[in-house]
């Protein structure tokens, strides 16, 4: 009997043509892993397709909750966001992804994985990252990294003589790829980094310009740092980010242009639409800031940066974010209760923050003076921090004296 090869299928035009190379040049038996995160795709077509194309077997995993809880909600809860900018909708896609594809091997007793991730980018990484910490026993094929093939229209024709139908034209010119978290968009303009994305590139977000001319309030509902409701309705996680999508996606909320740094180390330009994702990560910082104590707060920060490197780089499956979450797990037990935002023409601002764990005082903050604060005691706080200051003007003084001596 052939062996088995687990293919992470999208039925997009890389993975298509990928089924029957994998029959053509290793002779397996290709099982195609369809994971469902929320990418919009008609399921019973891509399998449809993936049979026509030569699949010996075809496995669909519904994966979008447990990507938001298990994955896209933990880096919400550490503040992720990689240099600035990019909410992580493809990075973290890709370790629960690649996790069921292992788990579809072994059960079926394949002895190789295989996805359409180029040799430039960064997907590739986190694909065998996440093969080799679940299951370094299997076999990885990377067909990007062994064929000829070298561009779209390559594979286009490889497509049309091996009879594949696919839906891409050659007149397509971005690369995208969308979860239930963002919607993102490579090539064509956006290749140089010096054009402005055109009006079309744009797909979840309409813009500023025609976004509504009022104003919308959403609340957002947290329990320990995970969003629960929308507007006061608990919703499923699914649901709830499926609908702040549409919130913030017509009032213009979430595009990012962001010339970002690969892994492999080449600079590389994309546009990102993220409206559900934005609100979130604004409401639950505000949120924070109500709730988490200065020191915690400020060190949080620099986990949220490490957190998302690790993402980022596709060290998901690493020991150090296993550690972090525990720290990040430790800091949301009191991170709940609600924020109100205003959304006005691709603007986000914050109407209003609630929580019973609420550190904020208003006989502390207030400049109407209290019993709560005696403002005497700044004094000798000021004293006593201002020391080493004052130690070090002291000896600059004395040296200057000696100087002048001489």
């Amino acid at each position: 009997m052939p062996e088995k090869v687990v293919l992470a299928y999208s039925g997009g035009l890389d993975t298509s043509i990928i089924i029957p190379w994998l029959k053509e040049n290793y002779a397996y038996d290709v099982i195609a892993m369809v994971g469902d995160v929320g990418q919009g795709d008609d399921i019973e077509a891509v399998v449809a397709k993936a049979y026509a194309t030569g699949a010996s077997q075809v496995v669909v995993e519904d994966l979008r909750e447990e990507f938001l809880t298990g994955y896209v909600f933990p880096a919400l809860k550490a503040g992720a966001v990689y240099e600035h900018k990019y909410l992580l909708g493809t990075s973290l896609a890709r370790p629960v992804i690649a996790k069921h594809q292992v788990e579809v091997a072994l059960r079926e007793g394949a002895t190789a994985v295989a996805h359409g991730c180029t040799g430039k980018g960064n997907d590739q990484v986190r694909f065998e990252l996440a093969y080799q910490a679940l299951a370094p026993e299997l076999r990885v094929i990377a067909p990007w990294r062994e064929w000829t093939l070298k561009s779209r229209e390559d594979c286009l024709d490889y497509a049309e003589e091996h009879g594949v139908p696919v839906a891409a034209s050659r007149e397509k010119i971005h690369s995208r790829d969308r979860n239930l978290w963002h919607l993102s968009h490579e090539g064509g303009e956006l290749e140089d980094a010096a054009n402005a994305p055109l009006p079309s590139t744009w797909q979840l977000t309409c813009s500023p310009q025609d976004a509504p001319d009022r104003e919308e309030q959403v609340t957002i509902g947290f329990d320990a740092g995970v969003p629960v409701s929308v507007n006061g309705l608990e919703l499923d996680p699914v649901s709830l980010v499926e609908l702040l999508n549409e919130v913030g996606g017509r009032n213009a909320i979430g595009r990012v242009d962001l010339v970002e740094n690969r892994f492999v180390g080449i600079k590389s330009r994309g546009c990102y639409e993220t409206p559900g994702g934005t609100l979130l990560i604004t409401a639950h910082r505000e949120l924070e800031a109500l709730c988490l104590e200065r020191d915690v707060t400020h060190f949080k920060q620099h986990i949220g940066l490490k957190y998302a490197e690790l993402v980022y780089f596709g060290l998901w499956f690493a020991p150090l974010r296993e550690a972090l979450d525990a720290f990040v797990e430790a800091t949301q037990k009191d991170v709940s209760g609600s924020v109100t935002l205003s959304l006005y023409k691709g603007n986000v601002s914050v109407v209003s923050r609630q929580s019973e764990h609420s550190l904020y005082r208003t006989d502390l903050s207030s400049f109407t003076m209290g019993d709560s604060y005696d403002q005497k005691d700044a004094a000798g706080f000021i004293r006593i921090l201002g020391l080493p200051s004052r130690s070090r003007a002291q000896a600059r003084k004395q040296t200057a004296r000696s100087e002048v001596a001489q």
